[in-house]
């Protein structure tokens, strides 16, 4: 065996080790989430409820094309001061692949709820002692979004160019809605779908802000790298699919990463706080 190799064994060994002792140590101060599947599952449920009726009332049905374009650009101006506007770049790499812009279209629609939705309940079963957390914070990160979606309003790419009832028409960013162009399970060009949905949602990026929860529950837990290997892609994978297909900017991750920090600070305080609570009133 290679000393490298030796010295990632050892080292894999003491993260199982600290983790099994963490989780010995909820245990025994009775942390858990104090609530069957179904009634987690119908908190989380009514939560994503009350947020999305919560994020579409100051959107883009309420909101003018015209502030939620000058955000835009200076979102843009910004990314161009510090050298990081190539989103219209990488995506034009990739317009004449289609089957390679379906894939990523499949993948922004689906993955954003199915691994989400899988590392909830995985945690719930597998880790009931971390879940209180993890949940709490996933749920904070959640709420704190809707701050920024109500006091910044942006334009995602796909719409500048839109000349549309939501879009800029503004043909010195020629983005594509690869959704509508190449086509996927989703799209947000129906008139229903406009109506009920928030077009200008973009800042944070929730998309981002999930995939990276995800990878940070899932890392602590898992045991073999290949897994958290699977783990740190998840969200690599994320912020490519938001750029190709054009719903998002790069500072949209970065606004994504903000209401993560924040969210897991206030989940851990409020989620110590009602176990503090119901642990002193048993």
């Amino acid at each position: 065996m290679s000393l490298d190799t030796a010295a990632a064994s050892a080292q894999a060994n003491q993260d199982d080790s600290r983790l099994d002792i963490r989780l010995r140590r909820l245990k025994e101060e009775g942390v858990g989430t104090g609530l069957y599947w179904w009634s987690e599952a119908l908190l989380v449920l009514t939560f994503y409820v009350v947020y999305s009726w919560s994020r579409n009332q100051f959107g883009s049905a309420t909101v003018q094309p015209d502030e939620a374009l000058r955000n835009a650009v200076r979102v843009i101006d910004l990314e161009k001061a510090l050298g990081l506007f190539q989103e219209l770049r990488i995506q034009e790499w990739f317009l004449d692949w289609t089957f390679f812009l379906q894939f990523w279209n499949l993948f922004y629609g689906t993955a954003h709820f199915a691994v989400t939705i899988f590392t909830l309940a995985w945690l719930y079963r597998r880790y009931p002692v971390l879940y209180p957390r993890l949940r709490s914070s996933f749920l904070c990160t959640t709420g704190l979004a809707l701050v920024g979606f109500s006091l910044f309003p942006l334009m995602p790419p796909r719409l500048l160019a839109d000349c549309g009832e939501f879009g800029g028409c503004l043909a010195a960013y020629p983005f594509v809605d690869t959704l509508s162009e190449a086509g996927g399970l989703w799209s947000f060009d129906s008139g229903t779908m406009q109506k009920i949905s928030n077009q200008y949602a973009a800042m944070p990026s929730l998309h981002f802000a999930w995939a990276a929860w995800c990878a940070l529950a899932l890392y602590s837990v898992l045991r073999s790298p290949f897994t958290r290997a699977l783990a740190v892609a998840y969200p690599v994978a994320t912020l490519f699919a938001v750029i190709v297909t054009g719903n998002h900017y790069w500072v949209d991750a970065l606004g994504g990463i903000a209401v993560l920090g924040a969210g897991v600070l206030l989940g851990r305080t409020l989620a110590d706080a009602w176990h503090r609570w119901t642990f002193s009133n048993a």
